[in-house]
């Protein structure tokens, strides 16, 4: 597949060929459901907590007594029937979403939806990214002329990735809206798909390969 690279001002510059084995994977729908679902319940707290009538406090006499009154028999008032008891079948903070996934179904999860995004061209290479100061200023000025010179991108939130740690970089896209920065080794189908745009440089696909596939020659 062959693809186009740009520089910060917007400007192709040259055309590069995507390897198939990450770019060019089938999609598999179900597959890449349950993936998602894997890293959504991992993500999720059990905040919600309800108490049982062991919880509850009060209740500790016999509200009347078993028999003679007329009325149904009761051991507490912390009852599960009674107004202020306890909650039956309530959600408990002791319960644990986590789950697990294979490693090989999560890398090709994360394939699938790097394919479908070059198919669907919402993959952006650059040469490079380079910033003089440390400015967002400077970071909102070079997404701005992707923006307004690369029409596939002029809307969108945008996922950046970058082929080693920069906290420069990292730093001054911060306060950017809906750009959110980390490093392609990384990189997941749930965050994938939450950007509707990824940006990457050249040498990040050299990175992608040996993290995910364990291929350790040059791009």
């Amino acid at each position: 597949m062959k693809y186009p690279v740009y520089n910060q001002k917007g400007e192709k510059i040259e055309e590069i060929s995507l390897p198939d084995n990450i770019f060019g994977v089938k999609m598999n729908p179900d597959l890449l459901y349950q993936a998602i679902r894997v890293y959504q319940d991992n993500k999720r707290q059990a905040t919600a907590h309800t108490k049982t009538r062991s919880d509850v406090s009060g209740g500790g006499r016999k509200p009347w007594r078993q028999k003679g009154t007329g009325r149904a028999r009761h051991s507490s008032i912390r009852s599960p029937i009674w107004i202020g008891g306890g909650v039956t079948f309530g959600p408990r903070n002791e319960k644990v979403y986590s789950c697990k996934l294979p490693k090989k179904m999560k890398r090709l999860a994360l394939l699938m939806v790097l394919s479908e995004k070059a198919r669907t061209n919402s993959i952006l290479i650059l040469d490079k990214i380079e910033l003089g100061e440390l400015k967002t200023k400077l970071m909102a000025q070079i997404i701005d002329n992707l923006r307004n010179k690369i029409e596939a991108f002029a809307k969108g939130s945008i996922l950046l990735a970058l082929d080693e740690k920069n906290d420069r970089i990292a730093r001054v896209s911060k306060n950017i809206p809906k750009v959110k920065t980390m490093e392609a080794r990384e990189l997941n189908s749930l965050d994938l798909l939450s950007y509707k745009h990824l940006v990457m440089p050249k040498a990040a696909i050299k990175v992608i390969r040996e993290t995910f596939l364990q291929e350790k020659h040059g791009f």
